[in-house]
């Protein structure tokens, strides 16, 4: 296996996918494609621009203000595009899409979704895929993802949600020509080489903690510990609510978020909040459930910043075999809050995978996987994978 990268900022969409492609160089031998984009440009100008030179399944979604590419940060007040290239004559790719309807439920859509990828390889039912790709709108990921796992069980998992720049719905997912804000898009891979994730929120625990004690569907938390979830939250950090409320949460949890344990301890999913209603309810980025502890999480923008050079000097520690490539999906939240320091994030990237290709996307939603758990999403969080040989 090998992987090529490339960008481009051209403002023409079909010009910035065939610059991209071009950067990238011709590979015979191409399975996939990861594309990651700007939300203001015509998804499918950008596509038919990169299928000029690749001929296999482009799969990706819009990015929060840019990526990172082994050149620098990519974006800003600038369109951006940027790809990876999976190469391998021996590798087997099925990809699926279901756009989200009022005829499809999530689960069924991820089910779907994923049955097209899963045929598409015509391998047999009873060898699983080595590893699955799942991109969504930031809306109902768990729902997608269990459609997913209905199909093809408990297959490694990583990828991310999809985002814009404003947080307004502008975002999209795509698959070849296939584009949606709502729905779910899947590649299942067959491959002899090696696939490492480490998925984290690397936020330290501190000792603000309750319990669930009622949610109004499965994303808005009403009460912690019988309490209403924006009093109990602002008394935790000493501030006033009236701090909180509205669209103010959001960043002010950026950096002391709330956080959910597995059941073996050795994941906390982070839980995003996102919105404070006006009966001091919380809406939450993702999927929570009453009789649960919710956990007060907190890190500073340093070590938001040097968290992803912890989390690859993890990742690599995993990893007994050269590295071929990495993915990184890096939350867009994060991002907001490193702000301008973006370049930082680049150089923490390059001290720790060096002269391997990589591109790193930022999301609305982050997916990953721990030994003896199972797939899970989560929002603030980092979901960095190695392809190895």
């Amino acid at each position: 296996m090998k992987a090529l990268t490339g960008f481009s900022t051209e403002k023409n969409g079909y010009k910035a996918g065939l610059e991209a492609a071009q950067k990238a160089g011709k590979a015979t031998s191409a399975k996939l494609v990861f594309a990651y984009m700007s939300c203001d440009y015509n998804v499918k100008d950008v596509i038919k621009g990169i299928k000029e030179i690749y001929k296999c399944p482009v799969i990706g979604n819009t990015s929060f203000t840019g990526v990172i590419m082994p050149e620098g940060f990519i974006g800003g007040d600038k369109p951006f595009v940027g790809i990876m290239v999976l190469c391998d004559p021996n590798m087997i790719v099925g990809v699926g899409f279901a756009a989200r309807n009022k005829f499809e439920n999530a689960i069924e859509a991820g089910k779907n979704a994923t049955i097209k990828a899963r045929n598409m390889t015509k391998m047999p039912l009873n060898i699983h895929p080595d590893v699955m790709y799942m991109t969504a709108s930031p809306t109902e990921e768990e729902f997608f993802l269990k459609g997913a796992n209905k199909v093809i069980g408990r297959v490694p998992l990583f990828g991310g949600s999809a985002a814009d720049n404003t947080i307004s719905g502008k975002w999209s997912l795509y698959l070849d020509n296939n584009v949606t804000s709502e729905g779910v898009a899947v590649a299942v891979i067959y491959m002899n080489g090696g696939f490492v994730n480490e998925f984290t929120g690397a936020y330290r625990e501190t000792k603000d903690m309750g319990i669930i004690t009622k949610v109004n569907g499965v994303r808005t938390l009403v009460e912690i510990d019988g309490t209403p979830a924006v009093k109990k939250y602002a008394k935790w950090r000493g501030m006033k609510t009236s701090e909180l409320m509205g669209n103010k949460l959001l960043s002010a949890t950026i950096t002391s978020p709330l956080g959910v344990k597995d059941r073996l301890g050795d994941l906390v999913a982070i839980r995003h909040p996102m919105f404070a209603n006006d009966d001091f309810s919380m809406n939450i980025g993702a999927n929570l459930a009453e009789g649960t502890c919710v956990i007060r999480m907190e890190a500073s923008v340093d070590e938001l910043i040097s968290s992803v050079g912890e989390t690859l000097k993890s990742l690599n520690s995993k990893i007994n075999k050269p590295v071929i490539c990495y993915h990184l999906v890096h939350c867009g939240g994060r991002r907001a809050g490193i702000d301008s320091r973006i370049n930082e994030v680049y150089e923490k990237i390059k001290e720790n995978v060096g002269d391997v290709p990589f591109i790193m996307e930022f999301t609305f939603g982050e997916y990953g996987y721990v030994d003896d758990g199972r797939n899970t999403t989560g929002g603030l969080m980092l979901s960095f994978t190695a392809f190895t040989k």
